[in-house]
Order: C-alpha cells, then sequence, then structure tokens
C-alpha cells in the first residue's frame, strides 16, 4: 500500500512541479522515449539473468506492492502457536505433533494462525524440521544447523531479485542518456524544417533524458529497496521459527522457548514479556 502511496507522491510531485511554471503535459508525453528507455531496459534484463531470476522479479514486484509487515500481534499468534504444540509434545510425547504438522490446516493449533497459514515458506520451513525432529536422532546442534542452511539458501535465492531491479534502475539514467542522443540526432536532420520543429524534436529528446531519471530514482530504485527490506523482514520471521524450535530441541520447556524467540524480535514489533505471557493465558491485546 505504501509503494501506491509513494509513487502517486513522485507522479503528483513531478507534475504540479511542472506544471505551476506553466508547463505542458503534453510535452512530456512522448511514446518515442517510453518506447526506447523501456525497451531497452527489459532487453538489459534479459541479458543480465536467467529466466528464472527474472520470474522472481515478476512475482516480487506484486508481492512487495500487497505485502505486509508482520505486527506485533502477528508475533505473539506465532509464538502461541509454538507454545501450544510444544505443550502438546511435553504432555503427549513428540509423537503426537504429527498429525499437526502432516496437516497444518486441519491442525487446532496451526489453523488458527492465519497468517502462517498463508506463508508457504514459513509453514513448509518449520513443519519440515519438525518432521525430522520426529525421525528421531537428530541431536539439537544439527537441527540448528540445518535451520540455518536453509535461512542461507533462502537469502541467496532472493537476493539477486533486489540486485537486478537495482542494476536495471543504474542503468536507466544512462538509456535516458541514450534517447535523448536519438532525439537530438533526429533534430539535426530537421534543422531545415524551421526553429519550431526544431525545438519540438530537443524537447522530446530531452523527456528522454528526465525520463530515465525520474524512473531511476523515483520508481525503480526504491523498488528495489523494498523488495530488499521484504525479503529481511522474511528471513527476521524465519530466525524466529528457528529459534523457537531448536530451544524446545534442547530441552527447554514451552514458555522458554518462546521468549528465546521473543528475543528475536525488532524492536518495533517485539512484544514485552508481560504482553507474551497474557496472550498466552488467553488475555488478548486490543
Amino acid at each position: 500500500m505504501f509503494i501506491i502511496i509513494g509513487f502517486v507522491v513522485v507522479v503528483a510531485s513531478v507534475i504540479i512541479g511542472f506544471t505551476m511554471p506553466g508547463g505542458n503535459l503534453l510535452v512530456l508525453l512522448q511514446i518515442s522515449e517510453f518506447i526506447t528507455i523501456g525497451g531497452a531496459a527489459i532487453g538489459s534484463m534479459l541479458i543480465s539473468a536467467p529466466v528464472s531470476v527474472i520470474k522472481k522479479v515478476i512475482a516480487a514486484i506484486p508481492k512487495a506492492i500487497s505485502h505486509k509487515h508482520e505486527t506485533k500481534k502477528d508475533f505473539l499468534e506465532l509464538l502461541k502457536s509454538f507454545y501450544e504444540l510444544f505443550l502438546v509434545s511435553q504432555r503427549d510425547g513428540l509423537l503426537a505433533i504429527e498429525k499437526h504438522i502432516e496437516n497444518p490446516e486441519e491442525s487446532e493449533v496451526l489453523s488458527v494462525n492465519k497468517k502462517l497459514l498463508k506463508n508457504k515458506v514459513a509453514m513448509t520451513y518449520f513443519t519440515d524440521t519438525l518432521k525430522v525432529m520426529l525421525s528421531g536422532g537428530v541431536p539439537p546442534h544439527e537441527i540448528e544447523s540445518l535451520m540455518e542452511t536453509e535461512i542461507e539458501t533462502f537469502e541467496m535465492e532472493s537476493k539477486p531479485v533486489p540486485h537486478l531491479i537495482s542494476k536495471v534502475g543504474d542503468a536507466l539514467p544512462g538509456l535516458g542518456i541514450v534517447a535523448a542522443v536519438l532525439g537530438i540526432i533526429i533534430t539535426m536532420g530537421s534543422i531545415s524544417d524551421g526553429a519550431e520543429a526544431v525545438g519540438h524534436h530537443v524537447a522530446a529528446a530531452l523527456v528522454g533524458t528526465f525520463l530515465g531519471v525520474l524512473l531511476s530514482y523515483g520508481f525503480v530504485g526504491p523498488l528495489a529497496a523494498n523488495i530488499e527490506h521484504m525479503i529481511e523482514n522474511e528471513v527476521r520471521y524465519l530466525e524466529t521459527i528457528k529459534a523457537a524450535v531448536v530451544a524446545y530441541a534442547k530441552g527447554n520447556p514451552p514458555i522458554v522457548a518462546v521468549e528465546i524467540a521473543r528475543r528475536t524480535i525488532f524492536s518495533d514489533e517485539r512484544p514485552t514479556f508481560s504482553e507474551l505471557e497474557n496472550y498466552l493465558r488467553g488475555k488478548k491485546e486490543d
């Protein structure tokens, strides 16, 4: 949502700033410049990355627009899910949680946490690790190493996406200059048409430079930064899951395991000890 608001603010600021001194918006509507810059940007992306990364870029953009960072309540629900599941394991044995992790959508514990259910990466990360624990004979330090390896893999797989978008953004001012140079070439060929025609072609050429710089610093660059923050947020969510599972695998009681996990949450979203305790007792935050 904030991405859309940011885009609107950028566009509105540019339009207002241009029209206040008497600028004509129709001058900026140079379709040929859009085709030159946009086509070259897409082509450079195709050259610089394999199809698998480009597919991830296409998927990441709408995801970034609709993505909502986890709130304090989301983390409280996550920790409560772990606490209740670990209580089942403590009371009835580790095998008692098998039905919960095999079918999370039908689990009376996990099905309540809609945020976790929708996050396929996090849910798979959590349930697959518990399945390894259920197989038996895996020491806690190996469980921790296994979870760290998966987080590292997720980061390595995800980071090329904002990197590629950022690279395209860095190239846009240069592509804008290419479009401007082409416009100047056209201008030089129309000098005999008179001052008015020359002025029109020069304006069109300058629009190319304008578009390249605006798209780079007003849209593409910030979008890459937003996707990078989104990935960091997803990694932090996985880190919280890891902390809870590893703490319980090491023999800590459920309340201690979720408290250890609570410490991994960034301060803006981290519930206090009392807030977590009250939430686990059923006293939900307003």
